[in-house]
């Protein structure tokens, strides 16, 4: 365990791991996110900017809850999100369903295990090509 200092409100505490963020730091960031959630629910026409004055989140937060696909966006709504690879329309995340999952065959294979090599047998060798001995 290590004392620092909050990014967020420069307060001490004990950090363990994860984001170097208090706990009331977390808390205030937690409700924002639920706060966001329910104003995404009853106004989905609403864009990111809209979003971000009315919730008083910034525009960077509410992307980064996107990319962490914690922000889901209705179809056809005013926030318009596309796949980073193939430019296909998505709802959240950064990647659509189909490069996602290339990506995943993709690593499965890389990591893959491989198959041992068998040694070559050698074959037998029959009549004279076998032992021989020196004569003295």
């Amino acid at each position: 365990m290590q004392i620092k200092n909050c990014v967020k409100c420069g307060k001490m505490f004990q950090w363990m791991s994860g984001d170097v963020i208090c706990d009331a730091c977390k808390k205030k960031e937690e409700d924002d996110f639920k706060k966001v959630k329910q104003y995404i629910e009853d106004n989905p026409s609403a864009n990111m900017n809209t979003i971000s004055k009315d919730c008083e989140v910034k525009v960077a937060k509410l992307q980064q809850w996107v990319r962490e696909e914690r922000l889901v966006f209705a179809k056809g709504g005013a926030v318009e999100l596309f796949c980073e690879n193939c430019g296909a329309s998505i709802q959240t995340g950064r990647f659509c369903d189909k490069c996602k999952n290339e990506m995943a065959s993709g690593l499965t294979s890389a990591f893959a295990k491989p198959t041992p090599l068998q040694p070559e047998r050698k074959k037998p060798t029959s009549g004279h090509a076998a032992m021989q001995f020196l004569k003295k």
